[in-house]
């Protein structure tokens, strides 16, 4: 048997990650009796052991390595650690008032009519909500109609005089909500010529969470000395 075949072998050996130390050992010594038997005396003492040994090193380190590369590969994975997350406890706000809300008369207004504009923001859904505006009658003030950002559908709405201011009613309808964000409600009127004063005019809306929670805010205009519109 030839060096080069004796080294194939082995190497077959060594890639069927096999493990069996005895089998290998035992077709190692016999490829050296087999080789034995073909080599010239005089180059048996010199080179065949040394050969075996470093060869047979060789096999018992692959087969070491093989064998831990198969069972590392066959060994079934180590159960996943289980993770925990802090999670903080949720909290309710209190004292809180989650509407805002601002008055101003619109800048499209004009010296014989205007459009005064109540914009509110809320941070939580609301399952009630009531947006009045009053307008102080300066003189020949009457409605010429109203509007709101949310749908018109979702409101009982209503105008009327009470004293002496024309007054806006917005009333959500029951099943109804308004969503967070901004939302604008608008009255308009016509009035006696020339700039309107509306230092008078004021607004309160009022609300109602879907926990139950009431909330509120008002506030007024400011006064505008020889304002058009």
């Amino acid at each position: 048997m030839s060096e080069e075949h004796l080294r194939q072998q082995l190497r077959e050996a060594a890639d069927a990650h096999r493990p069996d130390r005895a089998r290998m050992l035992a077709r190692v010594e016999r490829g050296m009796h087999e080789q034995s038997a073909t080599d010239e005396p005089e180059r048996r003492p010199a080179v065949g052991w040394v050969r075996v040994a470093g060869i047979t090193a060789g096999v018992v380190g692959a087969l070491a390595v093989g064998g831990f590369a198969v069972g590392s590969a066959l060994r079934p994975d180590p159960a996943p650690r289980q993770q925990q997350v802090a999670v903080s406890p949720t909290q309710t706000p209190r004292g809180g008032n989650p509407l805002w809300a601002d008055g101003s008369v619109d800048p499209g207004s004009n010296a014989y009519w205007a459009q005064s504009n109540v914009t509110f923001k809320t941070k939580s859904q609301l399952a009630g909500l009531t947006v009045e505006l009053r307008v102080a009658q300066t003189g020949k003030v009457n409605s010429t109609g109203h509007w709101s950002s949310l749908p018109a559908g979702d409101f009982t709405e209503s105008v009327t005089e009470r004293d002496g201011f024309l007054v806006y009613r917005w009333v959500l309808r029951p099943g109804r909500s308004v969503p967070v964000g901004e939302h604008v409600f608008a009255g308009q009127y016509n009035h006696a010529e020339g700039g309107r004063d509306a230092g008078d005019d004021d607004y309160v809306v009022t609300g109602r969470t879907g926990g139950g929670q009431r909330v509120s805010v008002d506030g007024d205009f400011a006064p505008v000395s020889g304002r058009r519109g």
